[in-house]
């Protein structure tokens, strides 16, 4: 095994594509140290799913909202806001089951299936802006404001307020970014500050003025000796459900697209066979990822992959990587919707951290592609066009996808 296996994560080439080098992790150094980033990270398959599905050695609990290596000023700016608290995504049990259960009345199947109708309508309302032009950008037109005008209507916040939290979704992304200079930091760490505001405002109102909206169920929810969620721990988790059901939503689709339109004959063959959808969008998740991993903090040594992680390390677990493990997957690097049991993939994590989010997700990503197919049968990439990715850790989608039709 490589004791020096250098991960250059933000080289320009594993910015465009990373998957050579989640190949090269998996060979030489599957369980290895990043000093770069000072993490652990875990690239195979079955070591990722281990990690994931064992919360009493792999705790959860992280600030989201803090960088790695905070610079100057930082922390100081941050605490001007309001104290992070951890709410289901980077909590532990027992407070962890007590919170998703909580949620779970709230944010269910029912919910997501009286909101489909209204996804679909989104979808249309963009694509009426986006048709006429005959070219235009299919992230910042479609992939992008769709999740966020949907996670808008769920949560119950104004549709007019979408552009502001996409620009402080992408300030926190920037906070707790890698390699990211003292001064940037400051300037998120004030925009993730306004943003906690903004969240607290909106329940302030909610508790004086009920709506039909999952704020609302939020603060209302009740059960049997269960403590209810308080104003911190709702923040915390409006901020988690905003930026999730956004950016990796936005990356979803726009990952989708990419790999579609890179292929002609299966963007035809969904016009004839739209059931088709379903088989893309999960083989999207599992070939390219929207989120790349996740991080967990090692409760005692442990050993993993023939290697020791000593007790209190940070462990990143690559999903990505995991998901294109040939142990796991039969020619992992090729894109084939339909594949037997596609269902193992990683994307949106495993055992009590699996995405509540998922079927938004699906049900998003499948609306945006047959609807997009149904207006634009002819649609393309521009042609010579290569795809750019912001460097980030976590996060993998296209920023941009300029398009042309008929």
């Amino acid at each position: 095994m490589a004791t020096n296996f250098i991960f250059d994560r933000f080289s320009a080439a594993s910015t465009e594509d990373p998957y050579g080098l989640y190949a090269q992790a998996r060979e030489e150094a599957p369980v290895w140290f990043a000093e770069a980033y000072g993490v652990w990270i875990v690239s195979r398959y079955a070591d990722v799913r281990r990690v994931l599905l064992d919360p009493d050695r792999f705790s959860s609990a992280f600030e989201i909202r803090t960088p790695h290596r905070p610079g100057p000023g930082v922390l100081d700016i941050l605490a001007t806001g309001h104290r992070e608290v951890p709410a289901l995504l980077n909590e532990d049990p027992p407070a962890h089951r007590r919170t998703r259960d909580l949620v779970a009345q709230t944010f269910g199947p029912r919910r997501i299936e009286a909101l489909e109708p209204r996804v679909t309508e989104i979808v249309t309302e963009l694509l009426d802006r986006l048709e006429p032009g005959q070219k235009g950008d299919l992230v910042t037109g479609l992939a992008a404001p769709l999740p966020l005008l949907v996670i808008c209507e769920l949560i119950g916040l104004p549709a007019d307020d979408a552009p502001r939290l996409r620009a402080w979704t992408q300030e926190l992304a920037a906070l707790t970014s890698f390699g990211v200079g003292p001064e940037r930091q400051r300037a998120a760490a004030h925009a993730s500050v306004d943003f906690e505001r903004y969240l607290a405002a909106a329940i302030t109102d909610r508790r004086a003025a009920p709506r039909d909206d999952l704020l609302s169920d939020l603060i209302a929810v009740r059960a049997d000796g269960l403590a209810p969620l308080t104003d911190p721990e709702l923040i915390s988790l409006l901020i988690s459900l905003v930026f999730a059901g956004h950016e990796t939503t936005a990356n979803l689709i726009g990952t989708a697209l990419v790999l579609l339109l890179r292929r002609p004959e299966l963007w035809e063959e969904i016009g004839a066979d739209p059931d088709l959808v379903t088989a893309v969008v999960e083989e999207t998740l599992r070939m390219d990822a929207p989120v790349q991993g996740m991080f967990r903090r090692a409760v005692t040594d442990v050993e993993l992959g023939g290697t020791t992680i000593p007790a209190g390390a940070q462990v990143f677990v690559l999903f990505a990587a995991a998901n294109r493990d040939p142990a796991e997957f039969a020619e992992p690097d090729e894109f084939r919707p339909g594949r037997d049991r596609v269902e193992r993939h990683l994307a949106f994590g495993r055992g009590i951290h699996f995405c509540l989010g998922a079927v938004l997700a699906r049900t998003e990503a499948r609306a945006a592609i047959l609807l997009l197919r149904e207006r634009l049968p002819g649609l393309r990439l521009e042609e010579g066009f290569r795809v750019p990715y912001v460097p980030h850790l976590l996060h993998r989608g296209p920023s941009t996808l300029p398009a042309v039709w008929d």
